[in-house]
């Protein structure tokens, strides 16, 4: 197996077949990726890859580069960057935008993962990994964003529920619904998958990035919100011992 400073590098597709968020739009979408990377062997390997993935790839050699590039649709970040730490990118990113990032780096250490998704990181990824883990991660963040490589535009309409996942815009009744961050993904999560119920350590591991259980609270706190901004406390169904899901039927009634 070939490899670029310790970076394994394999060009086979995963084959995993991931849920797909359904949508009544017909335009084709090409997803944009910036990927922040230094060491010009890595990221030569991975601007190819990630082509090949049918993405679209801009590459930055470090930080003040990254931050003056067009806003794409999902950030690679490198943490060990020449002109600056790749946290403080992240925070600059965080100023100003919501778009997802994906953390590549060598710091595996957990006080490491922890500080880069507190900092505002949708995943952490250690170097080495495989290319088939690369390209899992990042259809997994942009699924909880609306978004779908080579797919099409996405708006998830479940009954009187819409979600516009390109403007991060939510409707009920025709009434716009203003979400936090975290109440968005969570929505999106269970609306993408309609009356499947997710476990809390479900909705744990794909909103907050972490399985320990004892987060479940959380879990719990913000569905009770998400339920009050609805206007509906029957739409995200509570099936006790459990998860919680998304009720078709609620979200169709009068």
């Amino acid at each position: 197996m070939p490899t670029v400073n310790n970076f394994w590098l394999h060009s086979s597709r995963s084959g995993q077949d991931f849920p797909t968020i359904p949508s009544r739009s017909t335009v084709v979408m090409v997803i944009s990726i910036l990927l922040v990377e230094d060491d010009e062997r890595v990221a030569d390997a991975l601007v190819g890859a990630l082509e090949r993935m049918d993405y679209a790839v801009e590459r930055a050699a470090n930080g003040a580069d990254a931050l003056k590039a067009n806003e794409p649709d999902l950030v690679l970040l490198d943490l060990g960057l020449p002109d600056m730490d790749g946290l403080d990118v992240l925070a600059k990113f965080r100023e100003r935008s919501s778009v997802p990032v994906v953390i590549l780096t060598a710091r595996g250490n957990n006080d490491a993962r922890v500080n880069g998704l507190r900092q505002g990181a949708d995943d952490y990824v250690v170097k080495p990994f495989s290319l088939s883990e690369l390209e899992a991660r990042i259809e997994a963040v942009l699924r909880r964003t609306g978004l779908q490589a080579g797919g099409q535009s996405n708006h998830i309409e479940v009954g009187r529920l819409k979600i516009n996942a390109l403007a991060h815009v939510v409707e009920i009744d025709g009434r716009e619904v203003h979400l936090a961050r975290k109440e968005y993904d969570l929505l999106v999560v269970l609306a993408s998958e309609p009356d499947r119920v997710f476990s809390r350590s479900d909705l744990l591991l794909k909103v907050w990035h972490t399985v320990w259980a004892g987060q479940s609270r959380t879990v719990d706190v913000h569905i009770g919100i998400l339920r009050q901004k609805l206007g509906d406390t029957e739409m995200i169904r509570t099936v006790h011992g459990v998860g919680y899901a998304l009720d078709v039927d609620r979200c169709k009634a009068d």
